[in-house]
C-alpha cells in the first residue's frame, strides 16, 4: 500500500522558485542545482511519465475497487501549466473515473445562489476522481482581483471555506489542493507564445490580458488565500512550474503519495481464439471513404 509522505514546506510560495539558487549560495549543492536547471529531455520525461501512468491506472482500479472519492483542485496564475498537468494525469485513465470539471462563468441564476452551490453537484461519488481546473477558489483569486465580487464577499468566502471543506472531507472525500507557481518572466514567455500560435490562441482570453498587469494584486490575493485556507486537514501544495515537464512529474508523484492504494489482484487477460472465417460476404455499400491525404 502506498503511504502518505510529508511534503516539503516553504514559508512562502516564491521560495519554491528560489530554492535552487539558495542551495548554490549555501554551498555543496551546485551540481544538483545545475542538474535541476538543465531542461529535462523529452525521452527522459516520457519514460518517467509512462511509469507514473502505470501507477495512475493502478490508482484508478483501486478507486473503483474501494469506492474512494477523490477531489483534486488545481489553481494558479494564467500560464502556470494547469491544463497541461491535468492532461498528463488523465491521458491514460478512463474519463468515466477521472472527470475534469472546468466551469464557465456563472449564469444570472447561479449568481443569485449560495456561491459554492454550483460546485457541489460536481463533487465525486464513490469510485470517482474529480479534477477541478479552477474551482471555488475563483472567488479568492480572479473574482477578487478583477472586481467581480466585493471585498466583503471575498473575505466572507475565505472565512467560510474551511468549514465547507471540512464538511466535504467528513463526507469521505479525499481533498487535494495544488497551486502551480510560475515566475513573472516565464508567465510572460508563455502568454506571448500563445499570441501567434494557432493551437494556443484560444487560451489567451481578454481576461488573461487584463489580468496580466495585476501581478502584485494576484500575489497578495494568493497569500491571503493560503493564510486562510491552508489547514492541516486540507493543505495547499505548491508546485514550482517554470519547468513544465518536471512540474508534471513531481505533481503526479506527489498525488500518488497522498492517496493510499493497493494493486487490485487481476488475472492476466488472454484473448480467446477467433472463429474461423465463414462464408459471409458483405454487401457493396456506397460508403464515403476519407481521402488518404497523408
Amino acid at each position: 500500500m502506498k503511504q502518505s509522505k510529508k511534503a516539503h514546506v516553504h514559508n512562502h510560495p516564491d521560495e519554491a522558485l528560489r530554492e535552487k539558487s539558495d542551495a548554490v549560495e549555501a554551498g555543496g549543492s551546485e551540481s544538483e542545482a545545475a542538474d535541476d536547471d538543465k531542461p529535462l529531455s523529452n525521452k527522459k520525461y516520457l519514460a518517467e511519465l509512462k511509469k507514473l501512468h502505470v501507477e495512475l491506472v493502478r490508482l484508478q482500479q483501486w478507486v473503483l475497487h474501494a469506492g474512494l472519492k477523490v477531489c483534486i483542485i488545481f489553481e494558479g496564475r494564467d500560464g502556470a501549466g494547469k491544463g497541461g498537468t491535468i492532461k498528463a494525469i488523465t491521458e491514460r485513465v478512463s474519463p468515466r473515473v477521472f472527470r475534469v470539471v472546468a466551469l464557465t462563468a456563472p449564469t444570472e441564476r447561479q449568481k443569485s445562489q449560495m456561491y459554492v452551490q454550483r460546485y457541489i453537484p460536481h463533487l465525486p461519488a464513490a469510485g470517482e476522481v474529480v479534477i477541478f481546473d479552477r474551482s471555488w477558489y475563483n472567488r479568492a483569486g480572479v473574482e477578487r482581483v478583477m472586481g467581480f465580487c466585493t471585498e466583503k464577499q471575498a473575505r466572507g468566502f475565505l472565512q467560510a471555506t474551511p468549514l465547507v471543506e471540512q464538511a466535504i472531507i467528513q463526507s469521505g472525500v479525499i481533498l487535494l489542493k495544488y497551486w502551480l507557481e510560475v515566475s513573472p518572466e516565464e508567465q510572460t514567455r508563455r502568454l506571448e507564445a500563445r499570441i501567434d500560435d494557432g493551437r494556443k490562441v484560444w487560451k489567451l482570453s481578454p481576461m488573461d490580458v487584463k489580468s496580466y498587469t495585476k501581478w502584485d494584486e494576484y500575489s497578495r490575493a494568493r497569500d491571503e488565500m493560503f493564510q486562510a485556507t491552508d489547514l492541516p486537514s486540507a493543505p495547499w501544495f505548491v508546485v514550482p512550474s517554470n519547468d513544465k515537464r518536471r512540474a508534471r512529474l513531481n505533481m503526479i508523484k506527489h498525488l500518488l503519495s497522498q492517496i493510499p492504494y493497493e494493486k487490485v489482484p487481476q488475472e492476466k487477460v488472454k484473448l480467446p481464439k477467433r472463429k474461423a472465417p465463414g462464408d459471409y460476404v458483405g454487401p457493396k455499400l456506397p460508403l464515403k471513404v476519407v481521402p488518404q491525404v497523408f
